[in-house]
C-alpha cells in the first residue's frame, strides 16, 4: 500500500519560513509527478507546486517566487520550502504523487495532509 506523510506545518507569523516533508513509499520515477495541494477552509483544493521525475516544477502564481520545491530520489522525500508566508497560505497542506497508470486504470495517491497556519 503507497503511503504518503507529512510533516513540517505548523503556525508561523507574516513573513516566516516553514518546511514540509513528504516522506513517500513510492518512487517519484513510478509517478508522473509529486507535489503539494493544499485547501484552505471553505474553499477548493488547489495546486501549490509539483516536480517531475525529470526534475521539471510548476507553481501556482500566488507561490511563485517565495515557496521551492525539491526531491531527494534516494529518500523517496519531496520537500516544500515555504518563505514570506502570509495569512492566504493558511491552509492543509496535501502531498500528492501520481498519476501512475496500471494497463486502463489511473492511480493518484494523497497524504492525509499537515495543517499551516499563518498568523500574528
Amino acid at each position: 500500500q503507497v503511503q504518503l506523510v507529512e510533516s513540517g506545518g505548523g503556525l508561523v507569523q507574516p513573513g516566516g519560513s516553514l518546511r514540509l516533508s513528504c516522506a513517500t513509499s513510492i518512487s517519484i520515477f513510478s509517478v508522473r509527478a509529486m507535489g503539494w495541494y493544499r485547501q484552505a477552509p471553505g474553499k477548493e483544493r488547489e495546486l501549490v507546486a509539483t516536480i517531475t521525475a525529470a526534475g521539471t516544477t510548476n507553481y501556482a502564481d500566488s507561490v511563485k517566487d517565495r515557496f521551492t520545491i525539491s526531491r531527494d530520489n534516494a529518500k523517496n522525500t519531496v520537500y516544500l520550502q515555504m518563505d514570506r508566508l502570509n495569512p492566504d497560505d493558511t491552509a492543509i497542506y496535501y502531498c500528492y504523487a501520481g498519476p501512475r497508470w496500471s494497463g486502463p486504470t489511473r492511480y493518484d495517491y494523497w497524504g492525509q495532509g499537515t495543517q499551516v497556519t499563518v498568523s500574528s
